[in-house]
């Protein structure tokens, strides 16, 4: 028996949701697949999928088995392609997933150069501030933030982007300017709140070697960075935004920065960076269109943020 094959059989109908779909994504007939299914079945010693006339459905084994088995056609593609031509000109489709932001504000404006570099990639990006599934999803890298990253996954740190604590000249006319972080509960707070668990994205500080989070007075909140921005241009309260958000802003004036030197004596307190990570499902997964797009990305980013030593 080709237990590959018999394999390949059982997942392209899986994801087809039929033998007759499988079938004709391997180019079989209905007969042949659902003979490779019989074999399958007849090997493991357990039933995979309930079969009628009309239906088929996935039992408890089925859906276990399809989980552990679903990534090895795409993995078996990635180590052929990693030995047999591992410095060939990046090309086919590439997928980028990116956080919102930063795929708003960063990627996006450099991915044109990407692809003029490399015109035999067709460049798809995917900004979500979940967390995506490599596999299920075919992304082929993901820029993520610290608390977005997974053990399963291979990271490369690419950027260490500064945090600025920042409210409009009018909002700090009138509700006053904090003296240090701790002092943000005695003012409005713009916040960003993850959309897909709710949890707040926490504002960390350092002082003396020390990390803490601040606390929140009365707070506007947002799952969206933008929205963030503009609350805080318009004298909503004091927000906290990453460097390429904030910075045209902060050199026009419509916002100023806070706790840049320290104040009455207290030590100053510094804000904690964004750390943002490429990351690949193993190390399969770090083929030509990857490597390419890692080196361009550090070449684009290293004199803006660069990773320290």
């Amino acid at each position: 028996m080709d237990l590959l094959n018999t394999i390949r059989s059982f997942i392209k109908v899986v994801e087809a949701g039929s033998i007759a779909g499988g079938a004709r994504a391997l180019g079989l007939t209905p007969a042949a697949v659902s003979q490779n299914l019989a074999r399958l079945e007849a090997h493991l010693q357990v039933r995979l999928l309930t079969r009628t006339t009309r239906s088929m459905a996935l039992t408890a084994a089925g859906r276990l088995y399809y989980e552990k088995v679903s990534h090895i056609e795409r993995d078996l593609a990635l180590a052929e392609q990693a030995v047999s031509a591992p410095d060939s000109e990046p090309q086919g489709r590439f997928c980028i997933a990116s956080t919102s932001a930063f795929g708003r504000h960063v990627l996006a404006p450099l991915i044109p150069a990407f692809a003029a570099r490399y015109p035999g990639l067709s460049i798809e990006l995917v900004m979500t501030d979940r967390k995506v599934n490599h596999t299920r999803e075919d992304v082929d890298v993901s820029l993520r933030i610290t608390p977005q990253l997974e053990d399963n996954l291979l990271a490369r740190h690419i950027a260490r982007i500064p945090f600025i604590c920042c409210a409009s000249p009018g909002y700090l006319a009138g509700a006053g300017w904090p003296a240090t972080p701790e002092a943000l509960r005695e003012h409005r707070c713009l916040v960003f709140r993850y959309p897909v668990d709710g949890r707040f994205l926490h504002w960390g500080f350092v002082r003396d070697g020390q990390r803490f989070e601040a606390q929140f007075g009365p707070a506007l909140i947002s799952d969206d960075v933008d929205a963030l921005t503009q609350m805080a241009l318009n004298d909503g309260g004091i927000t906290r935004l990453a460097d390429f958000i904030v910075r045209p802003h902060l050199d026009a004036g419509r916002l100023v920065p806070l706790f840049e030197y320290s104040n009455a004596g207290i030590a100053y307190a510094q804000t904690e960076p964004m750390d943002v990570f490429l990351c690949v499902a193993d190390r399969f997964a770090m083929t030509a269109k990857a490597r390419a797009f890692m080196e361009f990305l550090q070449q684009s980013l290293e004199g803006r943020w660069a990773v320290p030593e």
